[in-house]
């Protein structure tokens, strides 16, 4: 083996050509890898949307979602499902189980197939066929907003049709969903007193237009010997051909346009959209898997620019309005930035230790890591995002950890006059065990994190996947390349020792020396100080309990992007809400200014929430964009505060509230209450009673709940003796009333790519009263009519407009925001659960479900547990295998109470929260801090072998390796230090990751420094 290894390093061309490999095609994958913010992941969410036209909410519940959930039921490994019943919409969402990708796929098909075949058994012939759609990262949320605003009518909604058209063909993108865009129809609006003189019915006319407006296929007709193909063809997009149609009656032929005006006209408006107080359509665009961000939106707004050309003289604009461009490229800024400083303080670290070519021998390992470890994160398909570059982060200052281990050893009998070769050879062999322990050490504190489940697990899988093959590829390095170099270079001339060298060496052992008396003097008091040691543990520990450290599991960067959320009573129209929504926006255009607002959109018939959309004429929202925040900028969190009480202050019927968009993985709101039971007037009770209780914390924002009115409501009932006398059979009623409302759909046809609907419809008119529409006549088969209130029963009542099924059960959901400066999740919920126990015995039969952010806190907090515990395992079994010992893996782990006791000291010093990226951290950390013990322990068991006693095999070892020791700590906070405390751009979620790493290996390696020998010390001599 060792000449197997001597032939290696000698092989001074395989080296560098090995190397100028992996540099190419690590400097490849990283300009060519699609640059996005977030990593592309499978929320293992599913949702399902379905509409029937005209239902209300409790015909949804019936008619759909009823029969979809029982669908829903026969597939497996469902972890919850969430529907939404309102009017003309039944939305369901599914949550899958944690699944291997293949199972899933499986379950998702499973699913496809049995909502498939109840839509056939079971669904009305008028709902629409139930879309089923997986949810991941790309499409969860828009990539890029545009909006196509001018003047309105015909000419902005063909123009949306063909933007829209256009866009889907772009490479990158998924979908673009139109918002403002109406279907085109052919309407015939008939007049029913007209109608009634001509002595037709409804029914007549409908059956009518749909005999004329088809087209009839009469197959190959021989002529001689030829065939030819003949069709009989109705359908036309002309209105005015329509309108020449004929139907034949007793009385003569009547044409459609005596009783009818056949116009070409759009669906009804269901959504209003406004930009800059002109009417507009908003097209949202979604990317797929995979796709380059940056490269996607440019495209976009070439499109756009290209377009505006030719849009011009239509007196229309095409405006891109917001867009993750800025977003991603200022996150990955932020880490690349903190990269080149972490870089700069590493080789400046690596300097001032070891001189400038060893540092340089030494950073050469950086660029090979870093080269090595984006050829890999390119094989799996990643894109470039912000948790690549975290775990590049998190790695940059471990890179160059085993390689200064073994070029201190190596330098070191260079030092004493070996000869270069045999120094390289007795180096290695000397720290080649203990470093590669060292390194496997820390892999596996972050192989566990690759099995941290959830949608937090999945967003930081590409962490620890970095970081594990950054260390192996270091490894590889420090045993191969970098001996090599050195033989390469011929280190021994430049052992001349200049004045900068003999200052280096001058500090080295004046560092030596100092510390040797330091840990003489803690093992000369060894009860003391462990007594100190256990007390500064003991202290970390209580200021967590006590609450000393602030708790915010969740801390994510904001988004220069929020939403004002505009909910109006039931029944009121569409320009209504649109109204109030605008008054909103122009509140947030006077208050925001020019310098900081990018674009304010209003919108109604629609607004986003956390996890679904809602559709519905008495919701709406204001979209504001921002600038890219720079100089004095304001952060988002702060506009919004200052704009909430001028928007609820707003005059009118409108309740407002904000959601601020934020980066990382999805979550719901901090407060979020289930509260399921099938007796809805005691569930209603309950939910104001707990609304009542959660209005008391202090910190709450925007209390809401999701059990909404609908609008007024006529009920009618056939009344079969009526029916009987006038000798109306039920279906003609109910195609009458469906005549008289929104009209029957009798045929289809395509213009211009379009589809294109012809509705027969009694023309649009208001009623003072809406028992006015039984006044319509029903005609007799037998000559004569009656009215239609002659034929039903009629109740007039308010109607449901929301209805929630949880876990397939009745349910109401409480939420709210909280202001985490003045109460945390954990302990809000907390409070609401006490609450419950004592309302609880009066509402029997309600029970609640805590979900929301708590449940993605609860699984996180879990699975880090086992998964620290899985960790410290496989270190243990590291440390046996590598010391044949079961007691001095033991001495090393010390080190992980120490981490932890200054990760608490840094929170403490810094005011920052305890978060669950945090503990993230302090996992991570867990692998870093025990390499000091290491290498100490190692060097102490081999003075013992030569004959020392315990106590000066553990001064000796200390002492010998307090400068590795030291470099390896300032190199891997130099590497973190720029990230934890933003000097290149500061991040929420990735700050607290990097400051508990530094303020964790800063302290412990103090403190192992002094506590592993004294332990050692005290383990070995009670052994003996």
């Amino acid at each position: 083996m060792k000449a197997l290894y001597g032939r290696l390093i000698d092989n001074h061309p395989l080296a560098n050509i090995a190397f100028l490999m992996v540099l190419l095609g690590g400097l490849f994958s990283y300009l060519t890898m699609p640059r996005a913010q977030d990593p592309e992941i499978n929320f293992n969410w599913v949702s399902i949307i379905t509409t029937l036209p005209g239902a209300s909410a409790e015909d949804i519940e019936r008619e759909l979602t009823g029969p979809l959930e029982d669908a829903i039921k026969q597939v497996q490994n469902i972890r919850f499902v969430s529907s939404s019943s309102r009017e003309g919409v039944s939305s369901i969402l599914v949550r899958f189980e944690e699944l291997s990708e293949r199972v899933f796929d499986k379950r998702v098909n499973d699913l496809r197939r049995e909502i498939q075949n109840k839509a056939a058994a079971e669904l009305p012939p008028d709902a629409t066929d139930p879309v089923v759609l997986e949810i991941t990262s790309s499409n969860g949320f828009p990539t890029a907003i545009l909006v196509l605003h001018g003047s309105g009518g015909e000419n902005l909604r063909r123009a949306a049709f063909v933007m829209k058209k256009d866009i889907e063909g772009l490479a990158g993108v998924d979908q673009v969903i139109a918002a403002g865009f109406d279907d085109p129809q052919l309407q015939v609006d008939f007049d029913p007193a007209r109608l009634a003189a001509a002595g037709l019915s409804p029914v007549q006319l409908s059956d009518g237009v749909a005999t004329w407006f088809r087209n009839t296929l009469a197959g190959r007709i021989r002529v001689q010997d030829r065939e030819w193909l003949v069709r009989l063809e109705g359908k036309t997009p002309d209105p005015e051909a329509l309108a020449q149609a004929a139907i034949v009656t007793p009385q003569g032929r009547v044409a459609v346009d005596e009783v009818a005006a056949v116009v070409r006209g759009h669906e009804r408006a269901n959504q209003l959209v406004s930009y800059n107080g002109r009417p507009a359509v908003m097209l949202s665009v979604t990317k797929q898997a995979g796709t380059n961000t940056l490269q996607l939106v440019e495209r976009l707004q070439g499109f756009a620019a290209e377009r505006n050309l030719l849009l011009a003289g239509q007196g229309l604009q095409l405006a891109v309005v917001d867009d993750q461009t800025h977003a991603t490229r200022h996150a990955i800024g932020v880490m690349e930035s903190n990269a080149l400083f972490g870089l700069v303080a590493v080789l400046l670290m690596c300097w001032i230790f070891l001189g400038s070519r060893l540092a340089l021998l030494v950073a050469l390992g950086v660029p090979f890591s870093l080269a090595g470890t984006f050829i890999a994160v390119d094989l799996i398909d990643s894109t470039l995002n912000l948790t690549v570059l975290l775990g590049v982060v998190i790695a940059l200052g471990m890179l160059v950890d085993d390689a200064v281990v073994v070029v201190e050893a190596i330098y070191y009998r260079l030092q004493r006059g070996e000869a270069p070769r045999e120094a390289v050879v007795a180096g290695v062999r000397e720290v080649g065990l203990p470093v590669l322990a060292a390194v496997l050490t820390t892999i596996a504190a972050f192989l566990p994190l690759m099995l941290l489940p959830g949608i937090l697990g999945s967003f930081m899988f590409i962490v620890p996947f970095v970081v594990t093959v950054g260390l192996l590829v270091s490894l590889a390095e420090a045993f191969w390349i970098l001996p090599t170099h050195i033989l390469a270079l011929g280190l021994q001339s430049s052992l001349r020792p200049t004045r900068a060298q003999r200052l280096r060496e001058r500090f080295t052992h004046w560092l030596r020396v100092k510390y040797a008396l330091g840990l003489v003097g803690v093992l000369r008091r060894p009860r003391s100080a462990l007594a100190v040691l256990l007390l500064v543990m003991a202290g970390a520990g209580g200021a967590v309990a006590g609450g000393f450290v602030k708790v915010q599991f969740f801390a994510f960067d904001s988004m220069r992007l929020f939403y004002v959320s505009v909910d109006m009573p039931a029944g009121v129209t569409p320009e209504r809400t649109l109204a109030a929504a605008e008054r909103a926006a122009a509140v947030v255009a006077g208050a925001i200014g020019e310098q900081e607002l990018r674009s304010v959109v209003s919108y109604a018939g629609l607004k986003f929430t956390d996890t679904e959309p809602v559709y519905g004429d008495q919701y709406a929202q204001v979209l504001v964009s921002l600038l890219p925040r720079n100089g004095d900028m304001r952060d988002t969190g702060d506009i919004i505060a200052e704009l909430r009480p001028l928007i609820v202050a707003l005059d009118g019927e409108a309740s407002y509230s904000f959601m601020e968009m934020k980066g990382g993985p999805p979550t719901a709101k901090p407060i979020s209450v289930k509260m399921k039971s099938d007796d809805y007037p005691v569930l209603r009770a309950a939910a104001d009673a707990l609304m009542e209780e959660a209005a008391r914390l202090p910190g709450v924002t925007d209390l809401t709940d999701d059990d909404v009115p609908g609008r007024n409501e006529m009920r009618l009932l056939l009344n079969r003796e009526k029916l009987a006398r006038a000798g109306v059979s039920p279906h003609e009623v109910s195609r009458l009333l469906r005549l008289y409302g929104e009209g029957e759909i009798v045929a289809t046809t395509r213009d211009a790519g379009e589809k294109v609907e012809v509705v027969v419809r009694a023309r649009s008119e208001s009623f003072a009263d809406v028992t006015e529409l039984l006044q319509r006549v029903v005609p007799l088969a037998q000559g004569g009519s009656v009215q239609l209130g002659e034929l039903v029963d009629h109740e007039l009542r308010l109607s449901k407009g929301y209805i929630r099924h949880y876990q397939l059960t009745r349910a109401i959901t409480v939420e709210a925001e909280l202001d985490r400066e003045q109460i945390d999740t954990v302990d809000a919920n907390n409070r609401l659960k006490a609450a419950w126990t004592r309302l609880q015995p009066q509402y029997p039969g309600v029970e609640l479900d805590f979900s929301g952010e708590l449940e993605d806190i609860q699984e996180s907090l879990d699975s880090m547990g086992k998964l620290f515990l899985l960790g410290l395992g496989l270190i243990y079994l590291i440390l046996a295998t590598q010391f044949r010992s079961y007691w001095q893996p033991f001495i090393i782990l010390v080190t992980v109470p120490l981490a932890f006791t200054g990760v608490v000291l840094g929170l403490l010093a810094s005011g920052n929260p305890l978060s669950l990226y945090t503990l993230y951290g302090v996992i991570a950390l867990t692998g870093i801090a025990v390499n000091s013990a290491i290498v100490l322990i190692d060097a102490a068991n081999e003075r013992r072998e030569a004959g020392m006693s315990v106590q000066h095999a553990a001064i000796y070892a200390a002492r010998r390796r307090v400068v590795p020791i030291l470099i390896t700590s300032t190199t891997t906070i130099g590497g973190l230090l720029s990230l934890a405390i933003g000097l290149g751009g500061k991040s929420l979620m990735w700050g607290p990751v990097a400051a508990s790493i530094v303020w964790g290996l800063g302290f412990s390696t103090v403190l192992t420094l002094f506590a592993v020998p004294l332990v050692y010390r005290m383990a070995m001599q009670r052994r003996r």
